[in-house]
C-alpha cells in the first residue's frame, strides 16, 4: 500500500481572501499526499514548520506539495518518504502588493500662534502608502501569534503616533501656521521617514506619505481669509468700500440674512455707508461755499451767512455785524 493511500488530497490556499488583509495563516491541519498549494498572483507563500521558515515560494500556480514542494524545503525532506501520517505544518500567505489607504487627526493638533493662548487648533489628512519589507521580522513580531493583519491594523498603529509626528514636523520645518500647506511636501517627508523607522520594526516600510489638507476653526479661517483680503487690497478705506458693495449688492438680490450676527454686520454696514455719505457730502457744500466766495468778484452775499438776515448789498450784517466782503 503506497504512503497515504487511505487518505484524501487537500488543497493548501488562501481561502476567503480579502483585499485589505496583508497575511493570513493556513493552520492547524495535517498538509496530505498528494496536497496542492496553490499561489494566487500578488501572493506569496511560506512554510512554517515548528515556528521556523523552512521555505518561501513566489510564483504563482498549482503546486503538488510532496513532489514540487517538499523536496525544495531543509528540515521536511523526510515528510515524503518517512511520514506514516500527515504533517501539521503551517503556511503563512503574504498580501505582496502596496496598500494605500487614508489618514486623519484623531483630534486637533494645537499650535502656538500669535494671539492665540491657547493655540491653534489644527486638523489634517491625506493618504500614505506601505507593504512588507522583512518576512523574518514579520513572522517574528506580528504573523506569530496572529491569524491574520489587516490594513485597519496598521492604520490603528499609526494613529496612535501621528499627532506628535504632525507637530513635530510643523513646528521644525517652520512658516505661517496659516499657510501649512505652503510646506506641506517638506512635513510629509519628515513623517514619512519616521514612520517607517516604526513600522520597520514589525517588518513593513511605509513608501509614501502624503497631506492633502490643513484644516482650520470656521472662525479661524474667517479671520485668515479677511486678513488676506487686506494685504491684497492694501488700503482700509478701499477695503470698506468694498465691504459696502458687496452688502448693497447682496441687498438688491434680494439675500436673507440668516442669522442674527448677519444682521448686525448688515447695521453695522448701513451705518458705515451713512457716516461715508455724510462726510462726502459734507466736503463737497464746503467745496461749493468756497467756490461760490471765490467767485462773487468782492460782491456781498444776499443773506447774512452767520444769522441769516437779508444785507441788501451792505459790506457787515445789519443784524448781528458780521463781515460780509
Amino acid at each position: 500500500m503506497g504512503l497515504f493511500s487511505n487518505q484524501f488530497a487537500n488543497v493548501v490556499e488562501w481561502e476567503e481572501y480579502r483585499d485589505d488583509v496583508i497575511f493570513w495563516k493556513w493552520t492547524n491541519r495535517e498538509i496530505k499526499k498528494d496536497s496542492k498549494l496553490i499561489i494566487k498572483p500578488g501572493q506569496d507563500a511560506i512554510f512554517l514548520y515548528n515556528g521556523a521558515v523552512e521555505g518561501i515560494f513566489t510564483e504563482s500556480g498549482s503546486y503538488t506539495i510532496d513532489s514540487q514542494i517538499i523536496p525544495f524545503l531543509s528540515t521536511l525532506k523526510g515528510f515524503k518518504f518517512g511520514f506514516n501520517s500527515g504533517l501539521r505544518a503551517e503556511v503563512l500567505f503574504v498580501n505582496t502588493k502596496e496598500f494605500t489607504c487614508n489618514w486623519g487627526t484623531s483630534s486637533p493638533i494645537r499650535l502656538q500662534a500669535p494671539g492665540l493662548p491657547g493655540g491653534l487648533p489644527v486638523r489634517s489628512n491625506g493618504k500614505f502608502s506601505f507593504k512588507i519589507d522583512d518576512y523574518n521580522v514579520l513572522i517574528e513580531k506580528i504573523a506569530g501569534i496572529k491569524q491574520q493583519f489587516t490594513v485597519d491594523d496598521i492604520r490603528d498603529r499609526i494613529r496612535g503616533i501621528l499627532d506628535g509626528l504632525l507637530m513635530k514636523w510643523i513646528t521644525k520645518v517652520g512658516g505661517d501656521v496659516f499657510n501649512l500647506m505652503a510646506n506641506a511636501t517638506d512635513v510629509a517627508k519628515g513623517i514619512r521617514e519616521d514612520l517607517d523607522m516604526e513600522l520597520l520594526g514589525i517588518g513593513i516600510t511605509i513608501t509614501d506619505f502624503r497631506i492633502s489638507e490643513f484644516t482650520y476653526p470656521e472662525n479661524i479661517q474667517k479671520r485668515a481669509d479677511q486678513a488676506a483680503e487686506y494685504s491684497m487690497i492694501g488700503d482700509m478705506n478701499k477695503f470698506q468700500q468694498v465691504n459696502m458693495v458687496d452688502s448693497m449688492a447682496k441687498g438688491g438680490h434680494g439675500e436673507s440674512v440668516g442669522s442674527n450676527a448677519a444682521s448686525m454686520a448688515n447695521a453695522m454696514v448701513g451705518m458705515q455707508m451713512g457716516v461715508a455719505m455724510a462726510n462726502q457730502m459734507s466736503g463737497a457744500m464746503n467745496q461749493m461755499s468756497g467756490g461760490a466766495t471765490q467767485t462773487t468778484g468782492g460782491a456781498a452775499p444776499k443773506f447774512c451767512p452767520n444769522c441769516g438776515t437779508p444785507t441788501n448789498g451792505a459790506k457787515f450784517c445789519g443784524n448781528c455785524g458780521a463781515k460780509l466782503i
